[in-house]
C-alpha cells in the first residue's frame, strides 16, 4: 500500500528542497523540517507513514526520535539518512525500530528503493495482523469426494482460477462455501499474494464501510489511528467476501462502485486508492429472490455474478460421506489423541440414510462427538452419532403461512420435522428444527416484537431477520393467520 504521508527531517535547506520536491514529484504529501522539536510538533498533530530523517540535527540525534517513537500506538516506518556512519550507530538505529539506514551522499534512486521496500514491509504487517485474527473454520484445506457434482466443481475451479473474474459461490450453510473460495485462490496465478477474508454479516452495520475501505485518524469517534480496510489489504491479491448478502443496502452502491472502478477512499479521506483485487463472493441466500424483494442492488448482483457457481448440500452426493466421515475421523483422532480407528457399516448406513441439513459442518461435528464418545474398541457405532435418524426427504423449512400460524397460536400446523405426525412419532427433532421452534417461540412471547425477541435470545436483531427469512416467516403471513382465527373474528 502507498503512503499517505511522509515527513522529512533534514537541517540542510538545499538537501531539504531536493529531497521535497521528489517526493512531491513520486505523489507524495510530505511534510519538511529542519528540527527534532518541529517535527515532534507535527507527530503530536497527524499521522505520518513514514520518517525520512537525518540522524544528526541540530537539537540532537535521530536515536532519541525513535526511542519516543516506540510508545506510539500508530508508529511510523522510519529511514535514517547520515553523513556519518558507523556500525555501531546503525545497529542502534534498527534495534530502536529504524527500518533501514541509508549512507550520504544519495542518488534518488536508493531512496526510492528504500521508500518502496518501506511500503511493501508495511503491507505485510498488516495482513500479517488480519490474518492472525482470522479463525479457520475448516479443519482441511482438501475437497473430499469423488461424485459427479464434485467433479464439476474441481472442472469449474480449474478453469475459473486462472482468471481474475469476480466468481460468486451459491450453496447452503455448512457446503464449504469458503473452502471452495480457498481451492480457487491456491489455484490462481495471485496464490502468493493475500487472501483477505471479511465476514459480512459479522460486521455492525455501523462498522461495514470502515472495514471494508478504512478510516483516517479522527474520521468518527473512536479512530483513533489511520486503519487500511480490507480491499487495501488484499491489494494485488484475493479479497473473499463471505454471506454478500448481509451488506447494508446504502452501502452497496459504493461496493459495486469499487468492483467497477478499482478505486475507493477510506472513510473520513479524500484521496482516491486504486486496488488489484480478484474478488470471490459467497452467500447462503437466493439473490434473485433478495433482488426481487429490494433488499438487493440488481446492478451489484449482475456485477457479482460473472462466474457463478452452486455448491452441492450432501444430500445431493451422497456417495461423498464415507470418505468425508474417515477423512474426518483420522484428523479429529489425532487431533484428540483417541483410539477411534473405524467406522461400523450400521453407523454408515446410518450416516447415509441422514438428511444432513448442517452439510459436511454436520457431518465433521457429528464424528468429532463420535471420536471422543467411541469405545476402546475404536469402533464408531450409531450410538455414538447422537440424534441422527434415517429421514426419507430433506429438511424443509416450513411454509410461511404454517409458521404464521404457528405464531397466532393456530391450532394445529401441518407436521412438521419438529412436530411428528402420527406415523413417525418415534422422529427426533434435529438442532437446527429446535433451534427454529426456540426463535419462534421467543417471538410469540415477544408479540412478534423483533427487537425484544433478539434481546431475549442474546442475538442481534440481524441474525434474527436472517433466520426468519430462512424459515420464510413474514408477518404478512402471521397478521394474515391470526386474523383468520374464529376466536379473532368474533373479536
Amino acid at each position: 500500500m502507498a503512503f499517505d504521508r511522509i515527513l522529512l527531517i533534514e537541517d540542510d535547506k538545499a538537501l531539504r528542497r531536493f529531497l521535497e520536491e521528489a517526493l512531491r514529484g513520486w505523489r507524495y504529501n510530505v511534510r519538511p523540517v529542519g528540527t527534532l522539536a518541529e517535527a515532534r510538533d507535527l507527530l503530536a498533530q497527524n499521522g505520518y507513514d513514514l520518517i525520512l530523517a537525518d540522524q544528526m540535527l541540530p537539537d540532537g540525534r535521530m536515536q532519541e526520535l525513535l526511542t519516543e517513537l516506540q510508545t506510539r500506538p500508530d508508529r511510523p516506518m522510519v529511514i535514517i539518512m547520515t553523513g556519518h556512519a558507523s556500525v555501531e550507530s546503525a545497529v542502534e538505529c534498527m534495534r530502536l525500530g529504524a527500518l533501514d539506514y541509508l549512507v550520504k551522499p544519495l542518488s534518488l534512486d536508493q531512496i526510492e528503493v528504500a521508500i518502496q521496500k518501506a511500503e511493501t514491509f508495511s503491507r505485510l504487517v498488516q495482513v500479517n495482523r488480519v490474518l492472525s485474527h482470522e479463525y479457520d473454520r475448516e479443519v482441511s484445506g482438501e475437497l473430499i469426494g469423488n461424485s459427479a457434482p464434485m467433479q464439476q466443481l474441481r472442472d469449474f475451479i480449474a478453469k475459473v482460477a486462472r482468471t481474475d473474474a469476480t466468481v460468486l459461490i451459491q450453496g447452503e450453510s455448512g457446503t464449504g462455501k469458503e473452502l471452495i473460495a480457498r481451492a480457487i485462490y491456491n489455484q490462481s496465478p495471485r496464490a502468493n499474494a493475500p487472501f483477505i477474508r471479511v465476514n459480512c454479516a459479522a460486521i455492525p452495520e455501523t462498522l461495514v464501510e470502515s472495514e471494508f475501505f478504512g478510516h483516517e485518524k479522527g474520521a468518527f469517534t473512536g479512530a483513533l489511528t489511520k486503519r487500511e480496510g480490507r480491499f487495501e489489504l488484499a491489494h494485488g491479491g484475493t479479497l473473499l467476501l463471505d454471506e454478500i448478502s448481509e451488506i447494508p443496502l446504502n452501502l452497496q452502491a459504493k461496493l459495486l462502485r469499487v468492483l467497477q472502478e478499482r478505486e475507493f477512499e477510506r472513510v473520513g479521506g479524500h484521496r482516491t486508492i486504486k486496488v488489484d483485487v480478484r474478488v470471490i463472493a459467497t452467500t447462503n441466500r437466493h439473490l434473485e429472490d433478495a433482488v426481487a424483494r429490494g433488499e438487493f442492488r440488481a446492478d451489484l448482483y449482475y456485477r457479482l455474478n460473472v462466474m457463478p457457481v452452486h455448491v452441492p448440500p450432501l444430500r445431493e452426493r451422497r456417495e461423498d460421506i464415507p470418505l468425508l466421515a474417515e477423512h474426518f475421523l483420522k484428523i479429529f483422532a489425532r487431533k484428540h489423541g483417541t483410539g477411534a480407528r473405524e467406522i461400523s457399516p450400521a453407523a454408515l448406513a446410518l450416516m447415509q440414510q441422514y438428511a444432513w441439513p448442517g452439510n459436511v459442518r454436520e457431518l465433521q461435528n457429528a464424528i468429532e462427538r463420535a471420536v471422543i464418545l467411541c469405545g476402546s474398541n475404536g469402533v464408531i457405532e450409531p450410538v455414538h452419532l447422537g440424534a441422527l435418524r434415517p429421514v426419507e426427504s430433506p429438511h424443509r423449512p416450513p411454509s410461511p403461512l404454517a409458521v404464521g400460524s404457528a405464531m397466532a397460536g393456530a391450532s394445529p400446523v401441518p407436521p412438521t420435522a419438529s412436530t411428528p405426525s402420527s406415523g413417525d412419532s418415534d422422529r427426533f427433532p434435529t438442532l437446527s428444527e429446535l433451534e427454529r421452534d426456540h426463535i419462534l417461540a421467543a417471538l410469540r412471547r415477544c408479540n412478534d416484537n423483533r427487537t425484544h425477541a433478539a434481546r431475549i435470545l442474546d442475538i442481534s436483531v440481524r441474525t434474527l431477520r436472517n433466520k426468519l427469512k430462512e424459515y420464510g416467516y413474514s408477518r404478512a403471513a402471521s397478521r394474515e393467520a391470526a386474523s383468520a382465527r374464529p376466536d379473532s373474528a368474533s373479536a
